[in-house]
């Protein structure tokens, strides 16, 4: 048996046998069953989450899922992430020819062997990519998503011994490796936080004697995290959101219908002409976003109408009212819904499933009509300076 990727950590009289892995590494999965096999734990412990293990178990059950509700609920962008994520993950597991998480399901197969208590040990991914979310600012979300987004539809191949050296990185953290370096402060959700919270949990788990099944980037970090104590109520906590970014986004729309009356009242063939630019700038943006995510011409047309006043009320957004009407007239049937899991492989299957353009029109639409916001607010400024 390889000692290289475990670690035996003694706690009292337990015994915890960590065991680094890559996620979609044949060599991995073949470790984590000879070990649980060779030791007969009391606990196995894994690096999923209850939605993430429903999903290897039972699959995704995307047809099950309400897509007018997720754009109402404002959870389309959070969806792409996800499925940009798993993407990732499936694409390299099906070019090595093995299934995705496969060192996770053999963990969860053994426990079963030897009559070990399986524990759910990682925090749910939804509250580790909100707290991501509060970490970083406009521009950080702008990046993060370019970032993910680069990584779903890069084509370059990974050989086995290649993936091999991904054993010092958890999966997310491969994609975003160069985000991390400009944004440093993403460490801390993304790895640092779910070290204190697979510590815990695994230093809580039944038994004398643990295993525990983790992408390797974790396995020095809870090394050193399993010794303190940590407050998993703490880190499951979503922080409230800073209120000057809500400030600000009352604050433009304002600054912005102040000089548009103003002007208006001055000079109205000037006022005139920046109530046009605004609309310009910001329907043609929203409307273009739209159109790369080939939305039907009436979604195009909503986002060219909904931007120019979604941009002045921060409570709604183009992308929505876009996302909406595509979802009316192109509505996702069973099959997209059913097919959605390996549609995401392929840039053309992003595109093509009903479901995920839907997805992309939303995000799209929005970042189109920020865009617009900025470059058609400084046009109305720079008419405002002319005025004055």
């Amino acid at each position: 048996m390889s000692q290289d990727n475990i670690t035996r950590i003694f706690l009292g009289e337990k015994e915890v046998i960590l065991i680094g892995t890559a996620h979609v590494s044949k060599q991995s999965a073949d470790l984590v069953k000879e070990v649980i096999e060779a030791e007969k734990p009391d606990s196995v412990c894994i690096e999923l989450d209850e939605q993430r293990y429903k999903s290897i178990m039972e699959g995704n059950n995307w047809k099950d899922m309400d897509i007018f509700q997720v754009i109402k609920e404002k959870k389309a962008t959070l969806l792409l992430m996800n499925l940009a994520i798993s993407s990732f993950q499936k694409r390299m597991a099906k070019q090595l020819g093995i299934q995705a998480g496969q060192e996770m399901i053999q963990g969860i197969e053994s426990a079963k062997e030897v009559d070990a208590k399986l524990v759910l040990a990682d925090r749910n991914i939804q509250i580790t990519f909100a707290r991501i979310w509060n970490n970083v600012g406009f521009k950080g979300k702008l990046q993060l998503l370019m970032q993910i987004t680069l990584s779903i539809f890069s084509k370059e191949s990974v050989s086995e011994e290649e993936l091999e050296k991904l054993k010092s990185q958890d999966m997310i953290d491969a994609m975003l490796q160069e985000f991390t370096n400009s944004f440093p402060k993403l460490k801390t959700p993304l790895i640092d936080e779910r070290d204190q919270y697979l510590a815990q949990k695994i230093k809580k788990a039944p038994g004398n004697k643990v295993v525990a099944v983790l992408g390797a980037a974790h396995v020095p970090g809870i090394t050193k995290e399993i010794h303190n104590d940590h407050d998993l109520k703490r880190l499951r906590t979503i922080p409230p959101k800073s209120k000057i970014p809500k400030m600000i986004g009352w604050a433009i729309p304002i600054l912005i219908i102040s000089i548009i009356i103003y002007t208006f009242i001055a000079k109205p063939d000037e006022g005139i002409d920046q109530m046009i630019k605004w609309v310009l700038w910001n329907g043609s943006f929203s409307a273009i976003g739209t159109a790369i995510a080939f939305g039907h011409p009436l979604a195009i047309l909503t986002a060219f109408v909904a931007a120019p006043i979604t941009s002045l009320n921060p409570l709604i957004a183009a992308g929505w009212f876009a996302g909406l009407v595509q979802a009316l007239v192109r509505k996702p049937n069973v099959a997209d819904f059913e097919n959605l899991g390996e549609d995401v492989y392929s840039v053309k299957g992003f595109w093509n499933n009903k479901v995920s353009r839907i997805l992309l029109i939303v995000v799209l639409a929005n970042l189109g009509s920020s865009i617009g916001t900025i470059i058609g607010g400084t046009d109305v400024i720079k008419t405002f300076i002319g005025v004055l």
